[in-house]
């Protein structure tokens, strides 16, 4: 795979200005302005519609954008399919869906996309399988299919999926949001560990226990604005904007 070269100070992704509308007029991302480093652990907050899923999703290409600049990895986002392909090879998601197949098992969604996509033998898709496997505590449900699996089992036999095309970004979705409260910490875990292990994360979630425990900066956004950037401390003890204040005090409240 050949990688544009991206110097060792330069972010691994950068919004310039980015915007975008919905066909329905609709201005979901305003005026964004987001560098993030390698290694970087982003957490991205904000209330229902504040367009913090459409700036994750943009990240590879999942939505597009019509004004400003997005560039991932050295690569430009746009209309180049060369370079959203480029893009892609590099970038992990994992949704707040599974989306597993359920007529293969765990390991045959794992190879899937290795063996088909990516050109990797059978044999040697089936190793770096196991290992994501055992890297995300689910090694032993290889040969089960996913309906066989609880919610948490399932979201991270997703994470691991992600992982078998050796992502050096992976975005989270709200990767919780679907499972029961029980459930929830067997797949926190699983990123924690990611985040020690230097992946550069980008995740969009309502757990702030996590957020505050492994995100290097916060990035609050409302209306489709980054409303305030800073570092988890400073978000939960001392936010910039009213805005902030208020989203904090009603997480509180639940």
């Amino acid at each position: 795979m050949t990688v544009s070269p991206t110097p060792s100070d330069a972010p691994l992704i950068r919004f310039a200005r980015v915007n975008k509308w919905y066909a329905d007029g609709l201005h979901v991302l305003r005026d964004i302005e987001l560098d993030v480093q390698a290694g970087e652990r982003l957490v991205i907050c904000g209330p229902s519609g504040s367009g913090k899923s459409t700036l994750l999703r943009c990240v590879n290409a999942l939505e597009d954008y019509q004004e400003g600049q997005l560039t991932v990895a050295g690569h430009v986002l746009g209309d180049d399919l060369k370079e959203v392909q480029a893009v892609r090879r590099q970038v992990g998601m994992v949704f707040q869906q599974f989306n597993l197949f359920p007529h293969l098992t765990v390991l045959e969604n794992l190879t899937l996309a290795p063996v088909w996509v990516n050109q990797v033998s059978p044999s040697e898709a089936r190793d770096q399988a196991m290992a994501q496997l055992e890297r995300v505590r689910i090694a032993g449900q290889a040969g089960k299919y996913p309906l066989q699996l609880s919610g948490g089992q399932q979201q991270r036999v997703a994470i691991a999926r992600a992982l078998c095309l050796k992502p050096r970004i992976m975005l989270f979705d709200e990767p919780t949001s679907a499972l029961d409260p029980e459930m929830v910490k067997e797949v926190l875990d699983v990123m924690v560990d990611l985040a020690e292990q230097g992946m550069t994360l980008l995740c969009v979630t309502h757990e702030m226990n996590f957020a505050r425990a492994v995100a290097d900066r916060i990035v609050f956004m409302d209306e489709g604005q980054i409303m305030e950037e800073s570092a988890p401390e400073s978000f939960f003890t001392a936010p910039q904007t009213e805005r902030g204040r208020d989203f904090l005090s009603k997480l509180l409240e639940r």
